[in-house]
């Protein structure tokens, strides 16, 4: 059974699988100069209590269930769901608070939205994310690790699949590094992804690390 991962720019990544749809780090768009994709969810996962991460508005339904900052392990339908706490700065917390990163299997994969990490990565610290097969790591820098850092991660933590997140794109006002500047420094193969969507199963995972980045921009193509 496939899993469709969508991006709805910035953060905002919808999952689709098992007939259940689970939302990571909503926003409202316009306060972004963004559009936004306005959903009925069943599961809305928020990594911390940011304006531009906690728009649950956008993807909650009659029967959505919402899981803001919430570390260990639930169940989110065909969905596993672990939170780890990690933090939006170097200083441990004291500047910016801590954010949830969640770890999420599903039919054998397993995936890691890193929401606004702001710090390097260590194995040993963090076990768990060793290996994933997607990860969503962000690489605009100023609110969080930057480009470089954002490649520093991945080369400790060796996931299967990068996806880009939380970079400038036309329109925003928000001062963030574009994605270019992880491109320039990230050394893996590239998969250009038309839109703003693709579908996943095991089998589809490349051998080495790949960056999957999506084409889509609200002014055009990136």
């Amino acid at each position: 059974m496939s899993l469709e991962v969508e991006w709805c720019y910035h953060a905002y990544i919808i999952l689709r699988g098992g007939g259940v749809t689970l939302a990571i780090d909503p926003h409202d768009g316009g306060s972004l100069g963004l559009p936004t994709c306005k959903i009925e969810a069943d599961y809305i996962l928020v990594t911390h209590d940011h304006f531009d991460h906690n728009a649950v508005e956008m993807a909650r339904g009659p029967r959505t269930r919402v899981y803001k900052w919430r570390l260990g392990s639930f169940q989110a339908g065909p969905f596993k769901v672990k939170g780890l706490k990690v933090y939006h700065d170097k200083a441990g917390g004291r500047l910016r608070g801590w954010v949830a990163a969640y770890l999420l299997e599903y039919e054998g994969l397993k995936l890691a939205h890193l929401g606004d990490l702001g710090h390097l990565l260590k194995t040993e610290d963090y076990p768990d994310l060793e290996g994933v097969d997607v990860m969503f790591i962000p690489v605009g820098g100023v609110y969080t690790i930057t480009a470089a850092e954002a490649w520093a991660v991945v080369e400790e933590l060796k996931p299967r699949i990068v996806v880009p997140i939380h970079y400038w794109l036309p329109g925003s006002p928000l001062p963030l590094d574009p994605l270019d500047r992880f491109l320039n420094v990230a050394r893996a193969g590239r998969r250009p992804v038309e839109g703003r969507s693709f579908r996943l199963t095991r089998q589809d995972l490349p051998g080495k690390t790949t960056i999957y980045y999506f084409t889509a921009s609200p002014k055009g193509s990136i």
